[in-house]
């Protein structure tokens, strides 16, 4: 399904001004393509409608004005048997840390790294550009080669950018993973791709504790025998104590002391040549290992970037992100528009609520992006950035993680927007994920906000909500979400998931079992992204959360963000979790809630809670149990884990609980919760 977007109603929280459109690269772009084809397009619900209708055109197109030091050579791409067997540009060759460095001036500035304790670092394109020379002769020296696993234990910080970028210089593949995870954590992601070189930090510090990782670094080193190098970043100290990590490691500066002067040679490959490998975050089972296309994923991030969200030379982009988060990814990507980035490591609330407005303030950021979580907690804590702090130069805030609620959303244009200049805050709420590593719906500079919704479809994609019986849904019904056609950024595939010659291609196939079942399985051949979703009547989305964590009492499938909207509206709930408790062969709906400091769950505020969720959502969402419980468990980038609740309660094992920052409160739930 295509929308047209409809008369935005009173309920739009911000108009863009008429001369922020014209100005805005989507409103060139929609120019440029109408030229180019010799056809009119009105607005991007016209331009989306064509780059689905014609995408050879849009995605050349695409290239040659967002990447355009691209030399575009031979087709668009090459399809095969099925959706996800398709070669983009297959007779292009590039470098995407080519590109990446060289989309400005050399003087230009490329990052600023700022960290908890306040220490500030910026790096020029040139100083980049010889870095990144220094880090690729350094890997060349240690036998790292083309396709050959290049791996990051590090905070956000320069060095992690650099050998990122210093990997993809010679066609090696990264990965990288943030400090806070443990070495089992590492481990299970890090030795499936059996890397030849590893750089670690010496620690991390978050809330202003310090954490020594150099204990864990020995065992590290001991489950990953493939590795030829190791490298340690001062991180906490500037002379770490390496004694008791075997193999004497080089620290950052001496390995790569031997190079100075080294000239950066960029490799030219592929367009689908592997950049890097992500994992998901599941709870069950090792994580998959999501190996992702150099091309497609630039060529993506740029089109989000610089389209949906207006990115350009000379601005600065912020977002909150671990190494360990495809954000991290999606924000190292930002130079090849032109921008420059801003890397933070630590806690965002540290020491109070202000900490990152300040720095988006101080560092001059037009696009500041963050959680719908820590938008939320910023929003309880009774702080207002906009009466604040300066945020003049601050035009975009995004939000994604998790889908951000209506308050939300209220909140920001009420307690941030402001504080912002005279155009006004446009606040693109965003959806995809580490899949795809980009965006499925994401925002759009020339059309208003409305409270609870996603603007649009990205270009390009092919998005759409399906019914079960695999329909196209009506606006306002709810169903999955799904993408119907090829797009640059599909994976790769998963690394160590070799062809089984399943269904639904047969022996023509070419999939692994486990990339089929993780995309194609609900609908062959159709990409379900295992999100709920709602179109609405102004062309945007809703997302109500993952369909995978569905409740499904007496047969009839619930989401469970909208649970989550109403409860947490109670006051004195600070947090909540919903999960389906098996009885029998049916379930029950069990609600899990962490209360405000001296709020005690009396029989007034469960009947408060219920009677919200029943006129909020239907008496179908009514919980029929609530448990008061000290925490809830959740993964590392900060989402509740409902699946690991759920098979603990229910008796499953929880095979990947390196994937959650506080696994111990799972054993706790278990015990609260009432046998059924």
């Amino acid at each position: 399904m295509t929308t047209d977007a409809t008369d935005p109603g009173p309920d739009a929280l911000w108009y863009p001004p008429a001369d922020r459109v014209r100005r805005s690269r989507m409103r060139s772009f929609i120019s440029t393509a109408a030229a180019h084809g010799g056809r009119e397009l009105a607005d991007t619900a016209a331009l989306h409608r064509w780059s689905v209708e014609r995408p050879e055109e849009f995605w050349r197109l695409a290239l040659g004005e967002l990447l355009p030091a691209v030399d575009i050579s031979g087709p668009v791409w090459e399809r095969g048997a099925h959706m996800a067997d398709v070669r983009w540009f297959p007779e292009v060759r590039m470098n995407v840390a080519e590109q990446i460095l060289a989309a400005g001036p050399p003087d230009g500035l490329l990052a600023v790294a700022v960290d908890e304790r306040g220490r500030r670092r910026e790096l020029t394109r040139a100083q980049a550009a010889a870095e990144v020379g220094r880090v690729a002769a350094a890997l060349r020296a240690a036998g790292v080669g083309v396709g050959d696993r290049v791996v990051a234990w590090l905070p956000n910080t320069i060095e992690t950018v650099l050998l990122m970028l210093g990997a993809a210089s010679i066609g090696a593949v990264f990965s990288s993973s943030s400090p806070d995870f443990g070495a089992d954590g590492v481990l299970d992601r890090f030795a499936q791709i059996t890397p030849t070189v590893l750089v670690a930090a010496d620690g991390y510090t978050y809330g202003g504790r310090e954490f020594d990782r150099t204990p864990e670094l020995a065992t590290v080193l001991e489950g990953l025998p493939t590795l030829r190098q190791v490298v340690v970043v001062p991180f906490l100290r500037d002379d770490p104590d390496l004694s008791g990590v075997p193999g004497s490691p080089s620290t950052w500066d001496d390995w790569l002391e031997p190079f100075r002067g080294a000239v950066v040679e960029f490799e030219p490959l592929p367009f689908d040549h592997p950049w890097y490998v992500l994992f998901s975050s599941g709870t069950t089972g090792v994580p998959k290992c999501i190996v992702h296309r150099s091309g497609g994923v630039l060529l993506t991030h740029a089109k989000e970037q610089q389209l949906h969200l207006d990115v350009g030379p000379g601005d600065r982009v912020l977002y909150f992100t671990t190494c360990g988060w495809m954000m991290w990814n999606w924000l190292a990507s930002v130079p090849a528009s032109g921008a420059a980035i801003v890397l933070y490591d630590g806690n965002p609330a540290h020491p109070g609520p202000e900490r990152l407005w300040e720095l988006a303030a101080a560092e001059g950021v037009h696009l500041l992006g963050v959680s719908a979580k820590f938008i939320d907690a910023v929003r309880h804590s009774g702080y207002r950035p906009g009466e604040r702090t300066d945020l003049a130069s601050l035009r975009t805030l995004a939000s994604t993680g998790s889908p951000l609620s209506p308050e939300g959303f209220e909140w920001v244009m009420d307690a941030v927007a402001p504080g912002v200049g005279p155009d006004g805050l446009h606040l693109a709420s965003i959806s995809g994920g580490t899949d795809l590593c980009g965006c499925f719906v994401l925002g759009d500079p020339t059309r208003p906000v409305h409270t609870g919704e996603i603007q649009g479809p990205a270009l390009g994609m092919a998005v759409d909500v399906w019914t079960d019986a695999g329909t196209p849904a009506a606006v306002g019904e709810r169903g999955e979400l799904v993408c119907t056609g090829p797009f640059p950024s599909m994976p790769l595939g998963f690394w160590g998931d070799e062809p089984d010659g399943g269904p639904p291609g047969g022996a023509d196939d070419g999939m692994g079992p486990r990339y089929r079942a993780a995309y194609f399985e609900r609908f062959p051949g159709v990409w379900a992204h295992g999100d709920f979703a709602t179109w609405t009547v102004h062309g945007g989305m809703v997302i109500h959360g993952r369909s995978d964590t569905t409740l499904n009492p007496g047969g009839v499938r619930i989401g469970t963000a909208e649970i989550y909207r109403q409860v947490e509206r109670v006051e004195g709930v600070e947090e909540s979790l919903v999960f389906g408790q098996q009885t029998g062969e049916d379930v029950r709906i069990v609600l899990l809630v962490r209360l405000a400091a001296g709020t005690a769950l009396t029989d007034d505020l469960e009947a408060q809670i219920r009677a919200r969720v029943r006129t909020g959502c239907t008496p179908r969402h009514v919980p029929a149990v609530i448990v008061a419980v000290a925490d809830l468990p959740r993964t590392r980038s900060g989402k509740l884990a409902e699946l690991a609740v759920a098979d603990t309660v229910n008796g499953r094992p929880v095979r990947n609980t390196t994937a959650l920052a506080n696994p111990e409160v799972l054993a706790e739930i278990a015990a609260a919760v009432p046998a059924p």
